[in-house]
């Protein structure tokens, strides 16, 4: 055996292979992700990629952990931060929304919900575990702002549950590309939605210099 076929029997680390599926993503899309493709990129043959992940459903779930475990890492901090929870709030909006049309933490998304029509019972309850924990965060904040005096009283679980509805239908707007719903725009749009519906009467948003959408 040569050494450059003992190296390549060697299987990298689990996360390098997670990341070179998301910088793929990221530069050639969805389409441009085969596992000959991803073999090559790390080193390994598409069956040991297979070996290691079963199937292709799973290497796109596992990514989409992965990358979100990151973006949990980040929420928390900034859930844990100075500010308001106001401030906070929109913080956690921004980590939300999509960074743009065909961002690639949302387009391994919209793949993943689209394969769950015919996922196992394991593979829903993890996509599940990844939902509940931007949900049970984002009623917390809620909860702290209201215990605070900066928003209405409200239930704080229909309130988390109407706000990730808005934020999910506009970040698939944003990862297709539909025209007038750019991340700045939605970003507006969904400080509109806060003013509206959860700062007390005579509270005063903080000001942006974001354009509103026409």
């Amino acid at each position: 055996m040569t050494p450059a076929s003992r190296r390549r029997n060697i299987a990298p680390p689990r996360e390098d292979v997670l990341a070179a599926v998301m910088a793929t993503v990221a530069q050639r899309g969805l389409d441009g992700l085969t596992m000959a493709g991803l073999g090559r990129e790390v080193g390994m043959s598409s069956g040991h990629l297979l070996y290691y992940f079963r199937t292709k459903d799973e290497l796109l779930l596992r990514t989409l952990e992965w990358s979100e475990a990151r973006l949990g890492a980040e929420r928390r901090t900034l859930l844990a931060g100075p500010g308001t929870a106001r401030e906070r709030l929109d913080a956690y909006i921004a980590l939300y929304v999509p960074d743009g049309h065909r961002d690639p933490h949302w387009a391994l998304w919209l793949e993943v919900w689209n394969r769950s029509q015919d996922a196992d019972d394991d593979a829903r309850a993890r996509q599940a575990a990844i939902e509940d924990a931007w949900h049970r965060d984002l009623v917390e904040l809620l909860a702290e702002g209201i215990g605070r005096g900066e928003f209405r009283a409200v239930d704080t679980g229909g309130a988390a549950t109407r706000l990730r509805a808005l934020m999910d239908g506009f970040s698939v707007h944003v990862t297709v590309g539909i025209p007038g719903t750019g991340r700045e725009q939605v970003l507006s749009q969904m400080r509109g939605y806060v003013d509206e519906t959860l700062l007390l009467r005579g509270g005063t948003p903080p000001a942006t210099d974001v354009t509103p959408a026409s």
